[in-house]
């Protein structure tokens, strides 16, 4: 599962790497937790610009009668979302990027943080899903859910799952929500290459989600190699 994450650049980086239109106010987090409002990117549905805009984390399907299934939402598995009920409308055709430059997984038996990144730590993009509900009031509120894979070589001797990082490339189609082929859909949602990311120990600090500062991204021990994760070739 991915169950945090990092986004620790401002609005304009996310402008600039997406050429995204912005409607939301963004400072960079470290620590970003299910049920925060996070960035995502959509695609214009009568123009041709991407938009970033603030969703809730924990996908809340339109036709739900409570807003708490949501809490059990943050992730769908790529394996079973084109059948799920609450995913498999959204897969079809309300998918979204979700901006990143980092996410944590914790050893199971050591309960070891470890961060996730590309090799240069720039941005880079989960597959999202979203969705909008209305709660008993009438109120519109949007949601998104982390699609999940299982994980590549870096990944796995920490976690069984690892969230689908898009290649910039196929942005594009992700978003058109005229792209409908639920199985050339569901094929783009594979490991990410492993040669293309870093991984290295982080403190405990980021297991209480108050702790949102750059020191829970901070490496454990820069110095000691057995606190960064390599590939074996």
């Amino acid at each position: 599962m991915c169950g945090r994450f990092r986004l620790g650049k401002g609005r304009e980086a996310l402008k600039e790497y997406f050429g995204a239109e912005v409607d939301l106010d963004w400072s960079p987090r470290y620590n970003i937790a299910p049920t925060d409002r996070i960035p995502t990117v959509r695609q214009n549905a009568t123009r041709p610009v991407r938009e970033l805009s603030l969703m809730r984390w924990g996908l809340i399907p339109y036709w739900a009668k409570d807003a708490a299934i949501g809490a059990r939402m943050i992730n769908a598995r790529s394996e079973t979302a084109a059948t799920k009920p609450a995913f498999r409308d959204p897969l079809t055709s309300r998918r979204c990027l979700i901006p990143a430059d980092g996410f944590y997984e914790w050893t199971k038996r050591a309960k070891q943080p470890y961060c996730f990144t590309l090799r240069d730590e720039s941005i880079f993009a989960f597959a999202g899903l979203w969705d909008r509900w209305k709660d008993p009031d009438g109120n519109t509120i949007e949601t998104c859910s982390i699609v999940t894979t299982t994980p590549n070589e870096l990944a796995a001797p920490v976690h069984d799952r690892m969230p689908v990082i898009l290649p910039p490339d196929d942005y594009d189609l992700w978003l058109d929500p005229g792209f409908k082929d639920l199985k050339e859909i569901s094929d783009m949602l594979k490991p990410y290459g492993a040669a293309l990311m870093k991984a290295y120990a982080v403190s405990r600090r980021v297991n209480t989600v108050k702790n949102d500062d750059p020191q829970c991204a901070e490496p454990l021990d820069s110095g000691d190699d057995q606190h960064t994760l390599t590939l074996r070739c």
